[in-house]
């Protein structure tokens, strides 16, 4: 076993951490294990929707430094760098529900999942120079970004655990909710996104993720997108439900774009 198990629940791939023994932590064929998931889903039309989650109430303990030392990834190709660029050019939402520990990369891929839910008893870390190493996932861009240099510069070098209160408070995480109800939680939510307008959904997240920078070049590329969303059959449902007064239905799916 690779320690990475996959299920689908309708249009949802749940991708979980499966290696409870060691708090999940990850070694190099888990990496690869996820790479292999996270591609599938991203090819897979039916799946609208990516779910991580850990098994044995831990998120993850990151790398499993046994394995990390003996197969160190020294170079761009390595599974862990394949699963980052995956991540980070993931079209389609992720969502991850976070129980106990997230080490390391489990506190950096956060960054990239688009909705987050935390357990109350979750605990984050970036023990990274205190390994002698320095972040990785592109954190060193996006922590700061979200929670600002000092409070990221704090995270960073002390490399202090901290709490899913602390998580919610600097915007890694959205929700925190009971450890007794977080994966009920997240995969409601995760059904609730896959119910979306499919199409729309992907544009959207498009744009939040788009390089554009100035507030011109955003109204253009938005208005480009909606334009032709505009002549969408998700449209036309969406439009229908609302004066037939029902829910849409866009389980035919819609025309994806970017």
């Amino acid at each position: 076993m690779s320690g990475i198990t996959t299920e689908r629940r309708g249009a949802v791939a749940e991708i979980v951490f499966d290696r409870p023994d060691k708090r999940n932590a990850i070694t190099v064929a888990m990496y690869a294990a996820l790479a292999e998931a996270l591609e599938a889903a991203e090819a897979d039309e039916a799946v609208r929707v990516v779910l991580f989650h850990g098994h044995g109430g831990a998120f993850t303990a990151g790398n499993d430094l046994h394995d990390f030392l003996a197969h160190p990834p020294d170079g761009s190709d390595r599974p862990v760098f394949r699963f980052l660029r995956g991540l980070a050019g993931a079209r389609k939402p992720l969502v991850a529900a976070v129980q106990g520990p997230a080490v390391g990369i489990g506190t950096t891929m956060l960054l990239h999942c688009d909705l987050v839910l935390a357990a109350e008893d979750a605990r984050f870390m970036l023990p990274f120079v205190n390994l002698g190493l320095v972040p990785e996932a592109a954190s060193s861009l996006l922590l700061p970004r979200l929670a600002g240099y000092q409070r990221a510069a704090e995270l960073f070098f002390l490399g202090d655990p901290f709490d899913a209160a602390t998580a919610q408070r600097i915007g890694l995480v959205g929700r925190v909710v009971p450890a007794a109800d977080l994966l009920a939680a997240a995969r409601a939510l995760a059904d609730r996104l896959a119910a979306k307008a499919p199409a729309a959904l992907l544009a959207t997240k498009a744009l939040l993720k788009s390089a554009s920078v100035t507030v011109a070049e955003r109204i253009e590329e938005e208005a480009t997108v909606f334009v032709r969303q505009l002549q969408s059959a998700e449209l036309q449902e969406a439009v229908a439900a609302f004066f037939e007064k029902r829910a849409p239905d866009f389980s035919r799916g819609g025309r994806a774009i970017g």
